[in-house]
């Protein structure tokens, strides 16, 4: 059962890159939102918000079995901030990369309120809130782009 806890937890293993473990596991964010976006928006936020609590078990599991709290090599918490930042957007190249670059920076960057949760939010779920507060954010700036400017593309078909 650690063992796929770490694996889960890890993003496969992705977690464990030696170079920017958190960017590389986000990626796994982009063919988990593209499946949920082709479920449809409320079966997406349904998705998402199931896996906050998931996402928030697996990392106190991992965090309890490897004695350590939001290590870099959990990204699971980045796997669900992605998904975040990509709800409600339309399914296009565009949105894919925006979702990915404004999500990153806001997860790294934390602005207030972002680093005020990392900091004080414990355990699995203080892992992944501050992830989530960084995908409301980074989605927040995608929506009014998408909603007054053509960059993020039309829906791609099939």
């Amino acid at each position: 059962m650690k063992r796929i806890v770490e694996g889960l937890a890890t993003g496969f293993y992705f977690g464990k890159s030696p170079y920017m473990p958190g960017t590389i596991g986000t990626l796994w964010g982009i063919p988990l939102a593209w499946l949920m976006m082709k479920a449809g928006p409320v079966l997406y936020m349904v998705i998402a918000v199931v896996g906050v609590g998931i996402a928030s078990v697996i990392a106190e599991l991992h965090e309890r079995n490897s004695q350590t709290h939001d290590a870099g090599e959990i990204v699971i918490d980045e796997v669900i901030g992605y998904v975040i930042a990509a709800t409600w957007l339309p399914v296009t190249w565009q949105t894919f990369v925006a979702a990915f670059v404004a999500f990153r920076v806001f997860d790294i960057w934390k602005p207030f309120p972002i680093r005020q949760i990392d900091q004080k939010a414990k355990g699995g779920l203080g892992t992944v809130l501050d992830d989530v507060a960084a995908g409301i954010a980074a989605n927040m700036v995608l929506q009014l782009i998408y909603g007054h400017t053509g960059w993020l593309g039309e829906t791609l078909r099939g």
